[in-house]
């Protein structure tokens, strides 16, 4: 019931463009308030997810962790989201390799010999230290960028070459492992995204008129919002960094760069996908 009143909405948001006769101050307010609604219908995963992260009590409940009540509910989030059709089998596919990417980077980095963070409660799901629901927290960003390009009818103007684009993705998530042992090239890879992309413009539709906004902006921001995310989960102490042992405190603003470039690199794989692709111009 739920997943066709939801289709239904998606329908008229999207619908065929309709112009309007508003200017001035009552466009804009249409157009952000439009943006607004299908911003937060793009993050239904991740909205649902983190709604259960502020919900579950910390102790889970009787004969149940958190960490699994959490997996528990992450599962049936997606289940539910591939029945009802919101989301398609491809797509599906693609938030599954997020979850595993970003669950091989988790058991890295929890490791003994990295000890980049922790997930310090007791669970049945845990798995080389790491909690099984983890990956999903990967796979709520492919869910918002795959919700968002059909949604804000998302198109992308002078994109690099995408074996370009993928090998880049390809550096970037190895530097996440590699920088550990080796000199960490994140901001040489970031001049290399800056040339890549630095004409790409992303053109988004809010209302019934089409807006742009350079792709490196667009990458930005939602790491961004990412790192918002991440200083809720710790501050709930779902997972827990070095320096936030003794007390809370936020998460080092250095880590934004690092969500953003992960964001490049979901990009380069949500790209792969035949339907946004079609929506992609490489100039030639």
């Amino acid at each position: 019931m739920l997943g066709s009143i939801l289709r239904t909405i998606d329908a008229e948001l999207i619908g065929p463009a309709r112009p309007s006769p508003i200017h001035g101050v009552r466009r804009f307010v249409a157009e952000f308030l439009f943006f607004g609604i299908k911003e937060a219908r793009a993050c239904l995963f991740a909205g649902l997810f983190f709604l259960s992260v502020l919900l579950v009590p910390r102790d889970g409940v009787p004969g149940i962790p958190r960490y699994d009540l959490l997996l528990v509910i992450a599962l049936t989030i997606q289940i539910w989201l591939l029945r009802s059709g919101l989301e398609s089998k491809d797509e599906f596919k693609a938030i599954l390799l997020f979850h595993v990417l970003g669950f091989a980077l988790e058991v890295f980095k929890v490791s003994s010999n990295i000890q980049s963070w922790a997930y310090p409660e007791a669970a049945y799901t845990k798995v080389l230290g790491v909690p099984l629901f983890s990956g999903f927290m990967y796979a709520a960003i492919g869910s918002y960028m795959i919700q968002s390009w059909r949604l804000l009818d998302l198109r992308i103007e002078h994109h690099p070459p995408f074996w370009m684009a993928g090998l880049l993705a390809i550096l970037i998530y190895a530097n996440f492992f590699t920088h550990h042992f080796l000199p960490d090239v994140r901001w040489y890879l970031a001049a290399i995204a800056l040339g890549l992309f630095a004409r790409s413009t992303v053109v988004y539709r809010p209302l019934d008129r089409d807006r742009r906004m350079p792709l490196l902006v667009a990458f930005v921001l939602i790491g961004f919002f990412i790192w918002l995310a991440e200083n809720i989960g710790t501050l709930f102490g779902i997972w827990r960094y070095p320096h936030q042992i003794g007390a809370w405190s936020t998460v080092h603003l250095g880590k934004w760069s690092a969500w953003s470039m992960l964001v490049l690199m979901t990009f380069a794989i949500v790209t792969t996908l035949k339907h946004i692709k079609a929506t992609i111009h490489v100039p030639r």
